[in-house]
C-alpha cells in the first residue's frame, strides 16, 4: 500500500499554528483543518465581545485555511463544534447558519465534560472541519 501525500497548509489569514501541528493538511482530495478559536489573525488575540463574535471569528479562520487548501466552507461536509456552554447554543447557530448553504455539512455539537469546559472556559466555542476541495463541478 503506497502512502498518501500530505501537503501542510499555512495562511496568515488565519492565527498561526504552535509548531507541533499544521493549520491543515491536504492528502488527495481532502483537506482536513485543526480546530480553531476566536483569534483574530492579525493581532494574534482572542476576539472580545460575545460568542456570536467569536463564532464569526472562527467561521473566518476555518475559511482561510479551507481556501488556502483549495477549498471552501460551502464545501465543508463534517463540522464538530464544541462549546463550554450549553446555554450559548441558539447563539452558534444563528450565526453558523449564516456561513453555510444548502446541503449543509452533517455535525456534532458538545457540552464538554467539566475538565475540557475548564480550557474551553476562556474561549467560549472551538470548531473543526474536513472535507473535499471542491473540484468545480
Amino acid at each position: 500500500m503506497s502512502k498518501a501525500t500530505r501537503i501542510p497548509i499555512r495562511t496568515q489569514k488565519a492565527p498561526l499554528p504552535p509548531p507541533f501541528l499544521s493549520q491543515g493538511i491536504i492528502v488527495g482530495d481532502m483537506v482536513f483543518c485543526s480546530g480553531q478559536v476566536g483569534v483574530n489573525p492579525a493581532t494574534g488575540k482572542m476576539v472580545e465581545g460575545s460568542i456570536q463574535e467569536r463564532t464569526k471569528q472562527i467561521l473566518n479562520n476555518l475559511g482561510a485555511v479551507l481556501e488556502a487548501g483549495g477549498s471552501s466552507l460551502q464545501d465543508a461536509v463534517k463540522m464538530n463544534i464544541f462549546l463550554a456552554d450549553m446555554n450559548d447554543f441558539a447563539a452558534v447557530n444563528e450565526i453558523y447558519a449564516a456561513f453555510f448553504e444548502d446541503p449543509l455539512p452533517v455535525r456534532s455539537v458538545r457540552f464538554p465534560s467539566v475538565g475540557v469546559a475548564y480550557l474551553l472556559m476562556n474561549l467560549g466555542s472551538y470548531m473543526r472541519c474536513g472535507q473535499d476541495i471542491a473540484n468545480g463541478d
